[in-house]
């Protein structure tokens, strides 16, 4: 059966999973001592890795995985706020997303579809959690949904109960502020089994596995 599957969500120590700002300059918005612990290169496979596999690069590389579309909040897609600036942006990653499959992008604001060479297209949604997992469960057919980020769309999924399982790695740093993962979700480590992984890079990994 499908499942809708959150991946390499990096949280600080003190539950920090994002900055508190997105510009052009900076797309991580403050949060860059956490995103500096992900090794991006494994995402597709560790096929290209030169020596030893990491325990690290072995939970980072299950992201691609069985995945058939994608679900992403706005500010991942982008800094601009409100209707979209006739500035021709198509997203951070040029013109080779990592996707290789349809996303969802949720906004206020929707636009015409982007459809890349690679596979990748990004569609524009103003719907609930509901209604875009169930689009993008339709794109993705009988492939799992990954809810892309931020923390306030993989909050919003959880919040809704809509997520079968989720991958954190916590990472060993104090962020003070940004975007919190884990507010408004007491009690969610009920309908989950949690299994804790620690590895020598000084990353905790947990895997949140829904409770059948």
């Amino acid at each position: 059966m499908p499942r809708t599957r959150v991946h390499n969500l990096m949280v600080s120590a003190d539950g920090f999973a994002a900055g508190d700002h997105v510009t052009l300059e900076q797309p991580i918005g403050g949060a860059e001592a956490i995103f500096g612990w992900f090794d991006g290169r494994v995402i597709h496979g560790v096929q290209d890795v030169e020596g030893p596999v990491t325990v690290d690069q072995a939970l980072f590389s299950m992201w691609g995985q069985g995945i058939g579309a994608e679900i992403m909040g706005r500010r991942k897609f982008g800094p601009q706020q409100g209707e979209w600036p006739d500035d021709g942006w198509e997203g951070w990653w040029g013109d080779a997303p990592p996707f290789l499959t349809p996303v969802f992008v949720l906004t206020h604001h929707p636009r015409e579809s982007i459809e890349f060479a690679n596979g990748t297209s990004f569609h524009f949604v103003d719907v609930s959690p509901e209604e875009a997992l169930r689009q993008a469960q339709a794109a993705a057919g009988e492939a799992d949904v990954r809810i892309g980020g931020g923390p306030s769309t993989v909050r919003a999924f959880l919040e809704a109960d809509l997520v079968d399982f989720l991958h954190l790695a916590i990472v060993p740093v104090v962020l003070g502020s940004g975007a919190r993962i884990w507010d408004d979700l007491s009690g969610l480590e009920e309908r989950f089994s949690v299994e804790t992984i620690g590895t020598s890079s000084g990353l905790t990994h947990q895997l949140w596995n829904r409770k059948r």
